[in-house]
């Protein structure tokens, strides 16, 4: 399963707490890009706010990253009957890359074939946040943006475009859920939606 949203919707807080959600589980947690020691330097390379990019070097960069992420550790994790949790995976590249730099969502999809094959999560959840309040938190981190994030306001509105396209298109995979919400309450209710999919203890 995957968690997408744009910065600062509480990604990473969610999948935190549903470590302990999820406890006696037999769970993988990742993120991306990362993953894997070269996916982690790539995601440096991505991130760096000193650096500057052509968008389709950015979405290759990405797809790489993905590749070896897929290939080293989340194939392998579900060949051993783990539950993969992922922050961030195709959608976000649709999103970011596809819709946010105008390279088109399909032409980004395409060429993340290779990279992913026919991966795809059982599940999404999108954590829908408005601007103000993704604005609010990200003041609050009083972490110094990265370079993505000091794409605009413009970019990141198209982003939100792309992830609620994506949402409207694959209803079935991808679960909205309201960002807003206390985070212990968002977990358990992610909790309760993977148990209803038919996820276990054992995987």
């Amino acid at each position: 399963m995957t968690v997408e949203g744009l910065d600062f919707c509480g990604k990473s807080t969610l999948a935190r707490l549903l470590e302990g959600e999820l406890g006696g589980w037999r769970v993988r947690f990742t993120r991306e890009p990362g993953g894997t020691p070269a996916a982690e330097r790539i995601r440096g390379v991505l991130l760096d706010p000193r650096g500057a990019m052509d968008p389709w070097t950015e979405a290759y960069l990405y797809a790489a990253a993905r590749a070896d992420h897929v290939r080293r550790l989340i194939l392998p994790s579900l060949e051993r009957g783990e539950t993969v949790v992922c922050e961030r995976f195709l959608d976000s590249s649709l999103a970011y890359q596809g819709r946010g730099r105008g390279l088109g969502m399909e032409a980004v999809r395409r060429l993340n074939a290779w990279a992913v094959g026919d991966l795809a999560p059982d599940a999404t959840f999108y954590l829908r946040v408005g601007a103000e309040e993704r604005a609010r938190r990200a003041r609050a981190s009083g972490a110094p943006p990265d370079r993505i994030e000091r794409s605009g306001g413009a970019f990141m509105r198209r982003v939100e475009e792309g992830f609620e396209e994506l949402a409207r298109r694959e209803p079935g995979r991808v679960r909205v859920l309201d960002g807003t919400l206390p985070p212990r309450e968002l977990a358990a209710l992610v909790a309760g939606e993977l148990r209803a999919l038919g996820y276990t203890r054992g995987g």
